[in-house]
């Protein structure tokens, strides 16, 4: 029907639109980084004739890239294994044990939802300054796990709340401890909805720019997102390597979407409807 077509050129194209603004800036990154200083100050858009594989490695060893992406890497695992830990166990009690300020804790969660990081962020600079915790990885590893705690306990909360209390109580029954319905029960129910979170968690902290520079002043201890926006000023006049440590920046969340898009949106719309 013409009507029918014409309504779906009317969607597609400003999604098409849209999918290639997003993916133009990657592209050309990608170009630049091919291209030598002399080529890109020629020519910035044109394709590169030969592309250099060269300026991946001076960025990648020269630039220090590998050591701050080790550095995010460590810090990136500890805080998503804290936050799955700490989000599924509070998620499993909120949800299905029955305590005196259980939804006083979860309108809490919500609340912290709603705060920006901008407004906590002198009191959390100085309360780990004080404690000795600044330019250390346990120190950002626990701001990253007081910054998205909230919303990992929400997600997997409302996830908790759409598995039947039946099975909770049949366990029970069964002679499991509490602990025990959460580590025979919960946990495996549970595996999609931390799967989910865990790979946004993990996005939420790789992206990550303002903690890491309050946490982590020295050179030797930043992260990966601070380390190629050091390269702003230490490559202004090499622009082709800046863009390879941009390059290497966004492989592996380039990877995350393009593999785990399913999870990425089961993440998303966690907790939207009731089961």
């Amino acid at each position: 029907m013409p009507g029918t077509r014409l309504a779906r050129w009317a969607a597609a194209v400003p999604m098409a639109a849209l999918a290639l603004a997003t993916i133009y800036p990657l592209v050309f990154t990608a170009n630049v980084a091919m291209k030598t200083r002399r080529d890109y100050v020629l020519d910035r858009f044109s394709p590169a004739a030969s592309p250099r594989w060269d300026n991946l490695a001076e960025a990648w060893a020269g630039a220090g890239m590998a050591r701050y992406f080790v550095n995010s890497f460590v810090v990136v695992a500890c805080a998503v294994a804290l936050l799955l830990l700490l989000g599924s166990m509070a998620g499993f009690a909120l949800a299905r044990l029955r305590f005196r300020g259980s939804s006083v804790i979860f309108l809490g969660c919500l609340a912290g939802l709603f705060v920006p990081f901008q407004v906590i962020m002198v009191p959390l600079t100085r309360v780990m300054a004080d404690t000795g915790l600044v330019d250390t990885y346990p120190g950002l590893i626990l701001a990253y796990v007081a910054q998205f705690l909230p919303f990992t306990v929400f997600l997997m909360t409302s996830h908790y709340r759409t598995i039947p209390a039946e099975i909770v109580d049949a366990a029970r029954i069964d002679g499991n401890t509490v602990y025990g319905v959460y580590r025979r029960i919960m946990l495996p129910l549970g595996a999609p909805a931390l799967l989910s979170v865990g790979i946004l968690d993990a996005l939420f902290c790789w992206n990550d720019v303002l903690i890491a520079l309050l946490m982590m002043p020295s050179p030797e201890h930043r992260t990966l997102m601070i380390g190629v926006n050091a390269l702003r000023g230490q490559y202004s006049d090499d622009i082709p390597t800046f863009a390879s440590g941009i390059l290497i920046a966004a492989v592996p969340v380039l990877m995350i979407y393009l593999f785990l898009q399913r999870q990425i949106a089961d993440g998303v719309t966690a907790g939207s409807t009731k089961g």
